[in-house]
């Protein structure tokens, strides 16, 4: 890439090839994003497919709003 350049040989040697350091932790990124997107793709996990609640989820009727509490 930096062809003859001894700046850039200088910095390397100072401070490691940042760019590659980049490219081999966005290639290691990309492939662990592939591992987790995985199940989406599959038939029964087609987006905007329905899908039953998990226990708990949504609103608490019981919950309280913020603000002053009635007597």
């Amino acid at each position: 890439m930096f062809q003859d350049s001894p700046i850039y040989d200088r910095l390397v040697a100072e401070r490691g090839d940042v760019p590659d350091q980049v490219r081999r932790d966005a290639e290691r990124v990309s492939r662990e994003l592939e591992v987790v997107m995985r199940p989406l793709r599959t038939p029964g996990h087609l987006p905007g497919a329905e899908r039953r609640p998990s226990p708990g989820a949504g609103w608490q009727r019981t919950a309280l709003l913020p603000g002053p509490r009635p007597s």
